[in-house]
């Protein structure tokens, strides 16, 4: 068992290349945020099987082999890589998913489009020239239900724009009652 004070052990293998990338090197998406480059995943997957095969090293202690900053950069790196491994899993889930909510959306559109007529009593209701009329109740809770799993689709895809509410302005307190010179 270690306690982190211990020294480091020399690794087996050569830790991978750590040069470090000025920040106008590092990769950004189209926001301009930084993204983790192919080497930073390549680092940090690395420090991933380390420490899964030592598990008793500190992040301290993967800082200084693979070249993080800190131990909370060490630790933020491993997250990343277990996230990395469990992306596939999660991806493969969403499309399962995506693929449902698609079947029963085509079932919902072929309500939507059938004709459907009034009964009353089990016989279909005509109107003057003997024509069936038409009965908008199925088409319209089929539409509802269309509605629901495009919006099961967006929250699933992550489509949606989150809420924002914006609070402004002053709060004005008056006593009822009360003269304002007799405060002062």
């Amino acid at each position: 068992m270690t306690t982190g004070n211990e020294p480091p052990v020399p690794a087996a293998d050569p830790p991978p290349d750590t040069t470090t990338t000025s920040a106008v090197d590092r990769p950004r998406n189209a926001r301009g945020n930084f993204v983790r480059g192919l080497a930073t995943v390549r680092r940090d997957a690395a420090a991933a099987d380390y420490l899964a095969e030592n598990p008793g090293t500190t992040y301290r202690e993967l800082a200084e082999r693979f070249g993080y900053a800190d131990k909370s950069q060490a630790r933020r790196g491993i997250l990343a890589a277990k996230a990395d491994v469990a992306r596939p899993a999660v991806t493969k889930l969403i499309q399962s998913e995506s693929d449902e909510l698609d079947d029963l959306y085509l079932l919902a559109r072929e309500v939507i489009e059938r004709n459907h007529v009034v009964v009353s009593h089990g016989k279909v209701v005509c109107d003057a020239d003997g024509q069936p009329l038409q009965d908008d109740g199925p088409r319209l809770q089929a539409i509802q239900t269309a509605l629901r799993i495009r919006d099961q689709y967006q929250n699933l895809h992550g489509l949606k724009q989150p809420a924002q509410v914006s609070v402004s302005g002053t709060v004005r307190y008056e006593v009822v009652g009360v003269d304002p010179t007799d405060l002062a």
